[in-house]
């Protein structure tokens, strides 16, 4: 009697987990197209928009055979086909955008030939924006030189950067200056470095590079410690294999206000281009529009990096904004924005495009509809993919 009661309590229970893990993963999926309403969640959101593949997948476990037995896993499994449709939908739109990419960046930049073809290949350039082999299999990673040196020791204490070289170059390659991201207050230049490692074997120079950071340190100190670094990495260049004549500015988040606004004030003719991934681009439009607070206290932030709010500190809000300083002189620049950012919301990069656009200098804004912030953490996923594409082809383009 036990024994029998024991074999029939087992389907009524696989059914129900069926339902409770299709509820659970239909609820995960919705992350792909709600706003997060809290910061754990905005990071879950991120892993379901970038590592969808695998979330997806997990999804479909309520479909296992045996499902059509009861109600419960029915329902289940419908509730995981749903979740599994919101995972994969960063798939489908990432094809759509890439198939629009290469044209769009020709247009904007002009014909390249990818660096990597004129010298020793080590790593060879994207044929596609994505690729979903590389989803599953990762992009390469090459072995390059990383050597990490002291560019400054300011008040506060020594600054350092990380250059990464291809190696078995001799020449002296074009630079790119990656600048982390982290709210001007955390992140450190051994943020994200496959990127940094990926661009080095395409033949270039990559320095990564640390400053100071708020509250203690406000601005102007955090580009004076950009524009420091490249002072260095000019009067070394003999010694370090990199063209003092050709250098890209690459920064993410709070990174990239900084990349454009060093950039753009005032025009040096050494910087041939500037990316920004999911930048803010007009600090008083920032204020104004904040992020939700649960999620990141985005007022408190630019309160700790320009010493106070718009009313109270004008002049620095004035003269942190890079889409203030666009002209007739400002370099080409490279645009790439999530447009599901609950941090820093498109309309930045947006506004900036418009500015570019009406003054004519050249320029393209790569809008991933799928994309939050950060969402480049994963360099194999939808966006880290796109982006990486988008960086190379405008790197070929730029330097030479």
């Amino acid at each position: 009697m036990t024994e029998t009661r024991k074999r029939g309590l087992l389907p009524t229970l696989s059914a129900w987990g069926r339902l409770a893990w299709g509820a659970l993963f239909a609820g995960i999926g919705l992350l792909a197209v709600v706003p997060a309403p809290t910061g754990d969640l905005w990071k879950l959101g991120l892993g379901v928009t970038e590592w969808g593949h695998w979330i997806g997948l997990l999804a479909l476990v309520p479909l296992l055979p045996g499902w059509w037995r009861s109600r419960p896993g029915q329902a289940g499994a419908l509730l995981g086909l749903i979740g599994a449709g919101l995972a994969f939908s960063s798939l489908v739109q990432a094809f759509s955008v890439a198939a629009q990419v290469p044209d769009a960046l020709t247009v904007a930049f002009g014909a390249a030939r990818p660096r990597s073809s004129a010298g020793s290949l080590v790593v060879p350039a994207r044929a596609r924006p994505f690729s979903l082999l590389d989803v599953l299999r990762g992009m390469p990673q090459p072995a390059v030189r990383r050597d990490t040196l002291t560019y400054a020791t300011p008040e506060g204490g020594p600054l350092a950067l990380d250059l990464y070289r291809p190696v078995g170059d001799t020449r002296h390659n074009p630079c790119v200056i990656t600048i982390h991201g982290g709210s001007w207050q955390n992140g450190s230049r051994v943020d994200l470095p496959e990127l940094n490692r990926y661009l080095a074997g395409q033949g270039y120079a990559v320095a990564a590079i640390d400053y100071r950071m708020a509250p203690r340190w406000q601005f102007p100190t955090e580009i004076d410690d950009v524009r420091t670094a490249l002072a260095y990495l000019k009067a070394h260049a003999a010694d370090l294999g990199i063209d003092p004549t050709q250098f890209v500015l690459l920064g993410r988040s709070a990174g990239a206000q900084m990349a454009l606004l060093t950039a753009y004030t005032p025009p040096d003719p050494m910087i041939h281009g500037v990316i920004s991934l999911y930048g803010p681009t007009d600090l008083v439009y920032g204020y104004e529009h904040p992020a939700n607070p649960a999620v990141l206290d985005s007022v408190a932030v630019q309160d700790a990096y320009l010493g106070g709010n718009p009313t109270t500190a004008p002049a620095a809000y004035a003269a942190a904004a890079p889409i203030n300083f666009v002209g007739p002189s400002t370099p080409p620049t490279l645009l790439i924005h999530g447009g599901r950012d609950d941090l820093v919301f498109p309309v930045q990069s947006g506004r900036l495009a418009a500015r570019l656009q009406a003054v004519g200098r050249p320029y393209y804004y790569v809008r991933l509809p799928w994309a939050n912030h950060g969402c480049d953490v994963n360099l194999n996923g939808p966006c880290g993919q796109i982006t990486t594409y988008a960086v190379e082809r405008f790197l070929a383009a730029v330097v030479h």
